[in-house]
């Protein structure tokens, strides 16, 4: 049997806390790159201005320790608990929740959770949205996000037709993003999630926006090669640069189900990791 490996649940705060506020104030290597492409590949004069001005606003916002974007997100995290790890002190999810409530009150966030029926504010950004997956050895890995409202809101899901097929399902993802239009702040990240069940679709979709941006499905051929048909069919959609990227996950499914779930991510595109 492998040695349990103890971690104090203060390391796991202290963790938390860094990654949030590195990924609201400065932009991560992958988007910057994807903006720049995206710059050197617009037509379109205003399109260019545009994007100069979401770099300027990156190189800003980094050199002041300001947030890239007003909307600081909900806290999303996915979380890989090493099976041979032992949290000592709080809970898990209560460390996670003090890093998060110490990002964004140090670091003058703006806290956007609220309660859905008084809309009455949490005050603090909590609770945060956390998925935690076991896995082997004795590290934890952290992956968070800061889900900007824009973007969340134009996301969907949906149960196709078994029949539908590759092709519908090329359709569907470009009708989604055609409809979401100008709202979740182009150019865009379309993270897809296909199969599984309906609530693991759109769980696949959001893991998808993690990857960094541009980078294929390394695991599934048939996937890289829909991820650029998908990206080509938004970006005739208007300009030469509605979308940076289109990431896209699979599970099998039930053979009377064809869950598919798009997940917008606007281009700011926050996100951090860390191994403990």
């Amino acid at each position: 049997m492998s040695p349990i490996r103890e971690i104090d649940s203060k390391i796991i705060t202290a963790t938390v806390k860094r990654l949030f506020v590195e990924a609201n104030t400065c932009l991560g290597a992958d988007v910057l790159a994807a903006l720049q492409i995206s710059l050197d590949r617009e037509e379109s004069a205003l399109g260019r201005q545009v994007l100069a001005r979401m770099l300027e606003n990156a190189a800003v916002a980094k050199e002041e320790s300001s947030p890239i974007c007003q909307d600081t997100g909900l806290a999303v995290l996915f979380v890989e608990l090493g099976q041979d790890v032992h949290v000592a002190g709080d809970l898990l999810n209560a460390a996670i929740e003090e890093g998060v409530r110490q990002a964004y009150d140090e670091g003058y966030f703006r806290k956007s959770v609220c309660d859905p029926l008084t809309r009455a504010n949490t005050g603090d950004n909590t609770p945060a949205v956390i998925h935690v997956e076991i896995t082997a050895g004795d590290r934890i890995r952290l992956a968070v996000m800061p889900k900007g409202g824009g973007s969340e809101n134009m996301s969907s899901v949906t149960m196709l037709l078994p029949t539908a097929g590759r092709e519908g399902i090329r359709r569907h993802i470009v009708e989604a993003v055609l409809k979401a239009g100008p709202n979740p702040c182009h150019p865009v990240i379309v993270g897809v999630g296909i199969g599984g069940s309906i609530e693991e679709s759109l769980l696949l979709a959001k893991k998808a926006l993690l990857r960094p941006v541009g980078q294929k499905n390394s695991r599934d051929e048939r996937l890289a090669d829909l991820e650029q048909i998908i990206l080509a069919d938004v970006n005739r959609l208007g300009g030469s640069v509605s979308a940076m990227a289109v990431h896209v996950e699979m599970k099998p499914c039930h053979i009377a189900s064809l869950p598919v779930a798009v997940n917008i991510q606007c281009h700011v595109a926050r996100h951090g990791e860390a191994i403990i």
